[in-house]
């Protein structure tokens, strides 16, 4: 399938396969409001989380569907809070003058990255959606991420001037193709090195900000706009691409000498060059399709939907680079949407990349990893749609499709059970059960500190400090802790909270303490009863108290308004009586 977008002055036509999407609907994202059994403060507005990231001990960033929201662990309580945001927030006026905001976009986060160097700096990119297609909603930078009042540089999705025709690069110039709106322009992921922070864009490509000095301001014009560079990346059929051979010594290789005719000057450019992000069929590079970026030392990764980029800095801020792509180097696919660095206690270093098909028909998805820099590759998970990767010393984790999976060594995986956890009812020795409704996993972070895993679905994050994940904690966004009501709602059984092949609705009821057994009844518009079932929390096969639209025939029921009884008793000492819930279910 392709897609046809206006950028500015001229038409980009971008592959939208549907191995691309990061998470269902792209970034149009929506709350799904859901009790927690955590937190004595609980302030998440989304269910989405797509980013997961520890900038400081004891504390959680969450990059979700409607913002976002920081964990704080503390001996005696855990709280969840939402950072402010504002529907209203744009480079101007506000930090037009250079003053900082204490406000984000309200949006969804679509990458996020820090770097501690005696302060914490911070990135967030913010996504949404007009007419299904993904649109960048800009992005915000900050130097002092674990103050209490955080100050956000905030800045609109970088675009290029449509007069920008060649751009600078190095001790030179290269030709492009500007990219005039954000539409298509969404930055997916972000990472800092020493002097920059780089941003993969997509349709915007790969892009870097310079840092001014050890305060770690971005490079800003007097209007509070960053200075985010375009940086060249391989053409398609380039294996390799050195912007660091000195042009004086060696005229004839990669830089020619240009005449400006304007005042006689000359100036170098990129030999045989144009930065492109359109489609092949359409002149343009797959490859300056940014979508995953991971930096260290002298070396920046890159994975676009042509394959893996490996440069090398060099001075002048030039950069050499690798092209690895399938199957002459051995990818499993081309489409690269996610990288990752293991550091193992014997000195060994893995690139791993979670690489989904892109054109060719005999691509598959799965991993591909090298232990050598890029000279060779191997493959693993092949057939599954892998979204994120981490890693920890022997430990490497893929968040997936089909779940969380563990390995260490890269050929033997183990998968695990969706999330359960296990919830002590003080003063007794009984436990209730509750658990995550998704089979895919979308985000998954190691946290050094605790040596606990963390993962982010489309039904909450959850963190372990057992590895091999037989209890979990579990966050969601709160609604109301002492109402009765049905989440999603509109509820569809094929979308909402898949696993093991169903989809559910979930139901919260208010605070009792009478019975740990929950009659639940759901009736059609006419009053008939198509579905009758009890729960009992502290029994794990019960699981959360939900629903999959199947009547007790096992049929999905058709779409329409449904009426839910929930019967159970106050308190202790009143009978079970019963609760209704309206559902709508469209499927």
């Amino acid at each position: 399938m392709r897609t046809f977008i206006i950028l500015g002055i001229f038409i980009v036509n971008i592959h939208t396969l549907s191995a691309q999407k990061l998470v269902p609907t792209d970034f149009s994202f929506r709350s799904m409001v859901v009790d927690s059994t955590d937190s004595t403060y609980n302030n998440m507005r989304s269910n989405v989380i797509t980013e997961i990231i520890f900038p400081e001990d004891s504390v959680v960033w969450l990059g979700t569907g409607l913002g976002v929201s920081v964990i704080r662990i503390r001996p005696d309580t855990i709280t969840v809070e939402t950072l402010p945001d504002t529907t209203g927030l744009i480079n101007s006026p506000e930090n037009s003058q250079g003053t900082p905001t204490n406000r984000l976009p309200q949006d969804g986060i679509s990458a996020m990255a820090f770097r501690d160097q005696g302060r914490v700096m911070m990135l967030i990119a913010f996504a949404g959606s007009e007419n299904d297609i993904p649109v960048g909603k800009g992005i915000a930078y900050t130097t002092n991420a674990t103050e209490k009042n955080i100050d956000w540089l905030y800045d609109n999705q970088p675009v290029d001037n449509e007069s920008y025709v060649e751009y600078k690069f190095a001790f030179g110039k290269m030709a492009i193709l500007p990219v005039t709106v954000p539409q298509a322009n969404v930055t997916y992921d972000a990472a800092f090195s020493d002097k920059f922070v780089w941003i993969a864009s997509w349709a915007g490509g790969l892009r870097r900000l310079r840092l001014l000095g050890d305060n770690g301001l971005p490079d800003t014009d007097p209007l509070r706009n960053f200075f985010w560079d375009p940086v060249p990346l391989p053409m398609d059929d380039q294996f390799e691409l050195n912007t660091c051979v000195d042009a004086i010594i060696y005229p004839d290789s990669t830089w020619i000498e240009v005449e400006n005719l304007e005042d006689l000057t000359t100036y170098w450019l990129l030999r045989d060059y144009y930065l492109n992000p359109r489609d092949p069929i359409d002149g343009g590079n797959h490859n300056h399709k940014a979508f995953s970026v991971l930096t260290y030392g002298d070396t920046i990764w890159v994975g676009t939907a042509n394959g893996i980029n490996r440069g090398i800095f060099g001075s002048g801020d030039c950069i050499n680079w690798q092209h690895y792509s399938y199957p002459t180097h051995g990818l499993s696919g081309n489409f690269v949407v996610g990288l990752a660095m293991q550091e193992r206690q014997d000195g060994k270093r893995i690139i791993w990349a979670a690489t989904v098909n892109a054109d060719d028909p005999t691509e598959q998805r799965g991993v591909s990893y090298t232990a050598d820099d890029g000279l060779s590759w191997n493959t693993a998970l092949l057939g599954e749609r892998v979204y994120n990767i981490t890693a920890h010393d022997s430990l490497v984790f893929a968040a997936t499709a089909n779940g969380l999976w563990k390995t260490e060594d890269g050929i033997n995986w183990a998968t695990y059970k969706p999330a359960q956890q296990a919830i002590p009812v003080p003063n007794t020795a009984i436990y209730i059960t509750d658990e995550v409704l998704a089979n895919e996993v979308y985000s998954v972070a190691f946290d050094t500190g605790d040596t606990s895993i963390w993962i982010g679905t489309g039904d909450g994050v959850a963190y372990s400090n057992d590895l091999d994940g037989l209890n979990w904690k579990i966050f969601r966004a709160e609604y109301d802790i002492n109402e009765d009501y049905a989440y999603p709602n509109p509820f569809s059984p094929y979308t909402h909270n898949v696993i093991g092949g169903d989809g559910y609705v979930r139901f919260h009821t208010n605070e009792w303490s009478g019975t740990f057994v929950i009659d639940l009844d759901v009736y059609n518009f006419a009053m008939e009863k198509v579905f009758a079932g009890s729960f009992d929390r502290r029994i794990s096969s019960s699981g959360a108290l939900k629903w999959n639209g199947r009547d007790m025939q096992g049929r999905p029921v058709d779409n329409g308004v449904y009426f839910v009884k929930l019967t159970y008793p106050e308190n202790q000492s009143s009978k079970p009586y019963p609760h209704w819930v309206k559902l709508i279910v469209v499927k």
